[in-house]
């Protein structure tokens, strides 16, 4: 009878996987020993595994140059890191290592964007796409850019007095994009997305407000869905319809050259992931190219804005089951010693799943578990695998530690978290390391930040002496 921890995943996924691998019934993610970081830094602590974010920007650019080599197609692909999925300097730092844009969401992005400016990290021949909704503080700092002479600083037009805030600050000619209020979900509780301007209303924007326009350029038009890059009914209809606005535009504007189709491609939540990356890159550069052939206009160049594909998979967080608590006939609660409240938001907020898998002890016998955070809201919890109802992991021990990873949480948690402010019930934030490789391949590692003590908490409300 296969009782043991090892079997069940065994026999559940195929195993072992690209970056998951198992050696004296430990895992290993990426070739890295998680139990010796255990042993170095001690539990609980998120890390970031830097070159996974080079490797998948450059796996995307490879997708999209040979579907543009395939349907020998004329325009250029330009990959945009998002900064919102996570702003910290050595994700930026790694990421701009590949000849790679910047896309933005609000002010404080564009001091960021002139921070590398002034380190060398960003050229005035690199993008920097401004979406979001711009007001006084965001209009400044654009206009600041583009008055440097960063030509290609493109802000995207997301409301109708945009463009008017722009033009009483921008000293010389500009380029702008404009982006596209695309149609919701059936199931969401709105229609319509309350970015950008409706499909309708863009050609008479642009003949009403750019057309005569000597000042600004339109160069751009930006579409994204928010259910991402799906390979579904509603993704394909509404990129058509994108199309269409697209082709209608190019007719009367013929500054307009690119097509920016967001961000969107999902990362890995369980070991059963699938997702065929290369056929959807190959349908929507195929899509393209037929619309515009037809309309007889010619075809733009691509951009994306990938954030969570770009980090999200360099990311994780390594826990200690503290205790378990035997509450009734059928649930074990296995008590961990931090909050996914605290550490893992999305968790609890949207229930976002991620993969979740044993560090040690693959060889003990399993049991099926509920996992429960430090703080006392009953919120705090996670008790389902993205394609399982619950949760299996290695019997509880007072004798023997037991360690639990979450992988592919790179994107949004430190933000949606507060990275160093307050959390829920003062439970801190664990400590944070970078991990890297050097030239030879030999692993890096050093401690990014330090686990939040009482003294930082007191600060920030106000008991400093």
């Amino acid at each position: 009878m296969k009782t043991k921890y090892i079997d069940l995943i065994d026999q559940t996924y195929y195993f072992p996987q690209e970056e998951f691998t198992l050696e004296d019934h430990n895992l290993y993610f990426h070739n890295i020993d998680l139990m010796q970081l255990v042993k170095e830094y001690g539990a609980p602590f998120k890390f970031t595994y830097l070159p996974k974010i080079s490797h998948n920007i450059n796996r995307a650019k490879y997708w999209f140059q040979n579907a543009i080599k395939k349907h020998d197609y004329p325009g250029n692909y330009h990959y945009c890191y998002c900064t919102k999925s996570s702003h910290f300097e050595h994700v930026l730092t790694e990421a701009l290592k590949n000849d790679i844009h910047i896309e933005t969401s609000s002010a404080f992005d564009i001091d960021i964007v002139k921070n590398l400016i002034k380190k060398g990290s960003i050229s005035k021949k690199q993008y920097v796409i401004c979406n979001g909704f711009k007001r006084d503080q965001y209009i400044q700092n654009i206009a600041e850019l583009i008055n440097s002479k960063h030509k290609n600083c493109i802000p995207v037009i997301d409301n109708y007095e945009e463009l008017k805030l722009l033009d009483e600050v921008i000293n010389e000619p500009y380029q702008v994009g404009i982006r596209i209020a695309s149609e919701e979900e059936p199931k969401f509780e709105f229609y319509t997305s309350r970015l950008g301007i409706g499909y309708k209303n863009i050609v008479p924007f642009y003949n009403r407000e750019i057309k005569n326009n000597d000042k600004v350029s339109l160069k751009m038009l930006h579409f994204f869905i928010n259910t991402g890059i799906r390979d579904t009914a509603y993704y394909w209809n509404e990129l058509l319809k994108c199309l269409k606005v697209y082709t209608e535009l190019k007719k009367v504007c013929p500054t307009l050259d690119s097509l920016n189709i967001g961000g969107g491609f999902p990362i890995k939540n369980s070991l059963a992931f699938e997702y065929d990356y290369e056929y959807m890159i190959d349908e929507i550069i195929y899509q393209i190219k037929v619309t515009c052939e037809e309309a007889g206009v010619d075809m733009p160049h691509i951009f994306t804005e990938f954030g969570s594909f770009t980090v999200g998979e360099s990311g994780g967080a390594v826990y200690e089951v503290l205790y378990q608590k035997q509450q009734n006939d059928r649930e074990k609660w296995n008590m961990i010693n931090s909050s996914f409240i605290t550490t893992l938001p999305d968790s609890w907020a949207i229930s976002k799943r991620f993969l979740m898998l044993a560090i040690n002890r693959w060889n003990d016998e399993y049991e099926r578990v509920l996992l429960g955070g430090l703080t006392c809201d009953s919120d705090d919890y996670y008790n389902s695998e993205q394609n399982m109802n619950a949760i299996y992991l290695p019997k509880f021990s007072k004798s023997k530690p037991l360690y639990i990873g979450f992988f592919n949480t790179g994107a949004y948690q430190e933000t949606i978290g507060g990275f160093g402010g307050l959390q829920h019930c003062l439970i801190p934030s664990p400590k944070h390391i970078l991990i890297d490789r050097d030239e030879e391949g030999n692993l890096k590692t050093r401690l990014f930040s330090e686990q939040q003590s009482a003294t930082d908490f007191l600060k920030i409300l106000g008991y400093d002496e």
